[in-house]
This record gives structure tokens, sequence and C-alpha cells, in this order.
């Protein structure tokens, strides 16, 4: 962390041509540029105050570490050891705080999040196991307070889901679940094994910034749509007119169907609505691929085909393979604790794009 304490100089004279801008009374007629200025002088401000924290912390944290080593005062000593933990989680919180604020902002990560949950290899179990996720999800929303839509789903038999589809509504959203893309492997005991065996099984988890109309315009031309009757588990018709929508961008060649409401028109807008944010996504991760080196630096940005979480049933235990990682609180985990590895993941990305260099 010392070398982010020497980026300190740089931001104070990031703050004075700040300071000399907004004092200059030709930005008063650029009322964009004037909001712009402010954003980063309340950016810089942020991190400036950050840093004293961190600094102070760290600083009385040293102080008691060498009372106790020099051993010469005992009163001091006594009171130095009682304080020395206290002050060892304060300068961990600094820190944590700091390296969050050093994260390079993604101007998607206040918008919503669309989630998509798809069972992989392991038939039943991975379906099944895709409704354990889709729970955590949903616990993990409600926890901060976020809205949850489901656009569609394809349920199965005995209560998993071969995919499900869902918005996560409210401000931050993407910001804090863009880092559960990726494949998520289960090893138990299937409620279908006789023998008791032990199984591995995986689901993919996509998670994509929600776009607005205003964000993907489509021609008539591009677009071909589909209507047929909905099916529920095992293929059976649950509705008796043509209410279920697929539709095809062909431009692209992505495909979303929708079938869980009872009205065309409303699948249909659903439909529309899955359909601009996978465009909208597959155009940035277009973006994002030009940059190969910055994208393998960042945690939250890997390959949605690479492994990113391992939940053990036998040991109870939770691993996180791009930080190394583990928890013992897997019960935990799967009502909605994420907090824990959500914020590992952050401090994680924000190491590993100060190491590539890259500035906010």
């Amino acid at each position: 962390m010392d070398d982010l304490l020497r980026g300190r100089e740089r931001l104070l004279e990031q703050m004075e041509q700040i300071n000399q801008e907004l004092s200059d009374p030709k930005i008063l007629k650029d009322q964009d540029r004037l909001k712009t200025v402010g954003r980063d002088r309340v950016r810089v401000q942020n991190l400036l105050e950050a840093m004293r924290v961190y600094q102070k912390a760290t600083e009385a944290l040293a102080e008691a570490q060498q009372i106790i080593f020099l051993g010469e005062d005992a009163d001091l000593v006594t009171l130095a050891e009682e304080e020395i933990l206290e002050l060892e989680a304060q300068a961990e919180k600094a820190e944590i705080a700091l390296k969050r604020k050093l994260i390079p902002k993604d101007p998607a990560d206040d918008r919503n999040a669309m989630m998509e949950i798809r069972a992989g290899t392991g038939g039943d179990e991975a379906a099944l196991f895709a409704a354990d996720i889709f729970r955590l999800m949903t616990r993990f929303a409600e926890r901060h307070h976020y809205k949850i839509e489901i656009m569609t789903s394809h349920p199965t038999e005995i209560g998993g889901y071969k995919e499900i589809v869902l918005t996560i509504q409210g401000e931050g959203a993407y910001g804090l679940f863009k880092f559960e893309s990726g494949v998520h492997r289960v090893q138990r005991v299937p409620t279908t094994e006789s023998s008791g065996r032990i199984h591995t099984s995986a689901i993919t988890v996509a998670v994509f910034p929600e776009a607005e109309e205003v964000d993907v315009k489509f021609a008539p031309e591009d677009l071909k749509v589909d209507v047929y009757r909905s099916s529920g588990p095992g293929g059976q018709s649950v509705n008796t007119t043509d209410s279920a929508v697929r539709i095809r961008h062909i431009p692209t060649g992505i495909v979303v169907q929708c079938q869980d409401e009872r009205s065309q028109i409303k699948n249909k807008a659903k439909a529309l609505k899955v359909l601009r944010s996978k465009i909208l996504d597959k155009a940035r991760t277009d973006r994002v691929a030009k940059v190969a080196d910055a994208r393998r630096s960042m945690v939250s940005t890997g390959d949605r085909s690479a492994k990113i979480r391992t939940y053990n049933f036998p040991q109870g235990r939770v691993t996180d393979h791009r930080i190394g990682f583990t928890l013992y609180n897997l019960e935990a985990v799967l009502e909605g604790d994420l907090d824990t590895l959500i914020e590992k993941l952050q401090v994680a990305e924000a190491e590993r794009a100060l190491a590539a260099g890259i500035e906010e």
C-alpha cells in the first residue's frame, strides 16, 4: 500500500487543476463540462480522504507495535497490547476501503443487472443446483434491498431449472452481481443417487447490465419473431394460445424466448428487454476483448466458460478459484451470505487493476 500512498501527490496536483478549472468563469457556460469536473472533484476528494484514514490507521498501528517491541514502559506496553487487535482491524478496514475506491469505475456498474442461469453438465442434478443458485441470488438481492423479476424460465419436473433469466433492479446491481459470471460447480450426493456416491455437476451464470431502449435500436428486418404455445415441465402445454415468443436477432444470431406470461404482448416485451441487454453485453465484451491483457487482469470480467466457484457439500465449504479463497460456511452462503466473497473479489480486482497499470 506504500505505492498507493505515494500517489497522494499526484491526486493533490489533480485537485489543484480541478479547482483552477472550476474557478474559471468560462466553465459556467458549459454545464456538461461543469458536471464532469464536479464529479472528478468528488472522486479525488474521496480518494484523498480514504488515503488519509488509511495513513492515520497504519501509523497508529505502527506506533503501538513499536511500543510493544521496545518494551521500555510497562504501562504503555499494556495499553498498546490492549489496543493492538482493534488497531489491526481499523487498518485492515481502511485498506479495503481505499482499494475499493481505486477500482476503475465501469459506467455500467450503476445499472440494473440481468442474470441468466443455465444447467450444465450433470443432468437433473445440474438443474436442481441451478434452482439452488437462483435461490441464493434471490436471497443475496433481498439482503441488499434489490427487486427481482423473472423474465423467463424453463423448470424441470423435479423442481430444478434448465434455464432461468431474471433482472435485479436497483442502483448498483450490476456492479455487485457481475462477479457471479462464470461456471459454478457443485460436489454432493444427488437426491436421485441411491448408492450415496458424490457427483460433480455444473451450471453457468451470465450477468450483464440491463439495456435501455435508447442503448439498442432494432430495424424491423433485424428481427425474426416466432410464436408458439408455452410448455411446462416435461414439455406439456400450459396454455391454449400461442402466447410464447421467440426472437432471433439476425445480425448477431442471438436468440431469446419468453413464455412465463399468459399474454403474447407481455412475453414479447420481456423477450425484447432480454435481447437488448444481450446485444449490449456482446458489444461490451467485444470491446473488452480488444484489450486482452486488461481483461485477464480483472476478476469480474473473466471468461464465462471458466470455473469460478465450487460448492462442496460433504466438507461444507465454498471455494472461489479466482482468488483462491475458501469459506467453511456453505449453508450461510446458500442463504445469500455472499458479502465476504464479494468483498474479497472487489479488493482483488482493485489490486490486479493497479498492478496492470489501469488508472481510474
